[in-house]
């Protein structure tokens, strides 16, 4: 089941090198659970309705003017709303403004961590809601192998035992790289699916009959890539006579359901003689070239069309 990853303040202070003014150590366990920040304009007046006081607090040059408006009542009163005790995870003064007096008062009784940073408001927020848009990620995994192929990231699934590690090798060996095999774990970030392997997996890939290997070690560092956006779906499944399979290609697009997202996919049956790898790269050709909007498919189908109309008239 898919689910939103949380992280604590801390891991944010060191990773942006954030001075801390306010709050002790156990406040740095606070939980950050939303993307995103709130630079509170409105909630400074007085006015508190349809706020969300999950979001980072970022005070700049705008709100520090304003505060010097305000009577110090006042300013208490809009710090202790701002300073949620259960949900804020923490207030970021930032363009090297001096924090306010009232903010210290009220935050240092309510133990929130308070920082100051040199840097524009604007600057820090894109780089925050960047950082946490991949920390936050909704995750989920998938059973499959992940590759680098052309430069777009290939999903391959199907049952066990179909050959996909086979394939995944064969890709290496054409010059394409292996992100994950046997579990992919995946993430959405804003409109793309990202894919990385397990820390355990990274780098591995298991071949019956061979056992694990390193992909680094034995085919350099070109062959593994740590994450990559997953463009396109292949899955395998056994060949069925009775079946029937693409062929012209003008049929309606599949999909693979991803964390609400929805990615374009192939259905490749796997028949004793087919080089699946061969079919693999031209099938993610063929993707790159319906991107660029050429599809072979509808050209021959309007030569077809063409051909039959010029008969008719005869």
């Amino acid at each position: 089941m898919s689910e939103r990853n949380s992280c604590d303040v801390r891991l944010i202070k060191e990773h942006f090198g954030l001075e801390q003014v306010c709050g002790d150590d156990g406040s740095l366990d606070r939980l950050v659970m939303v993307p995103n920040t709130n630079r509170p304009g409105l909630e400074l007046t007085g006015f508190f309705a349809h706020a969300e006081p999950k979001r980072i607090v970022i005070l700049g040059n705008k709100e520090t003017a304003f505060l010097k408006t305000l009577s110090e009542e006042n300013q208490l009163e809009r710090f202790d709303f701002l300073c949620n005790d259960d949900e804020t995870p923490f207030v970021l003064v930032t363009s090297g403004n001096p924090v306010p007096k009232s903010l210290e008062t009220v935050a240092s009784r309510k133990n929130i961590p308070v920082f100051v940073s040199k840097e524009k408001s604007s600057s820090i927020m894109v780089a925050l809601v960047t950082y946490l848009d991949e920390v936050l990620a909704i995750q989920d995994n998938v059973h499959g192998v992940l590759m680098n192929v052309f430069g777009k990231g290939v999903l391959i699934i199907g049952e066990s035992g179909m050959g996909k590690s086979e394939v995944a090798l064969e890709l290496i060996l054409r010059g394409h790289a292996l992100i994950a095999d046997d579990r992919v774990d995946i993430s959405r970030v804003k409109d793309s699916i990202l894919g990385t392997a397990p820390y355990l997996l990274k780098g591995m890939l298991e071949i019956r009959g061979i056992g694990i290997i390193d992909t680094t070690q034995m085919f350099g560092v070109n062959a593994y890539l740590e994450q990559i956006a997953i463009d396109f779906v292949v899955e395998f499944r056994k060949w069925d006579d009775n079946a029937e399979y693409l062929r012209v290609g003008i049929e309606e697009q599949a999909y693979f359901p991803a964390l609400g997202l929805d990615i374009p996919r192939l259905v490749f049956p796997v028949k004793e003689g087919r080089n699946l790898s061969v079919l693999v790269e031209s099938a993610v050709r063929d993707f790159m070239m319906k991107q660029r909007g050429i599809n072979s498919a509808k050209l021959f189908d309007e030569r077809v069309i063409e051909y039959i109309e010029l008969q008719n008239k005869k």
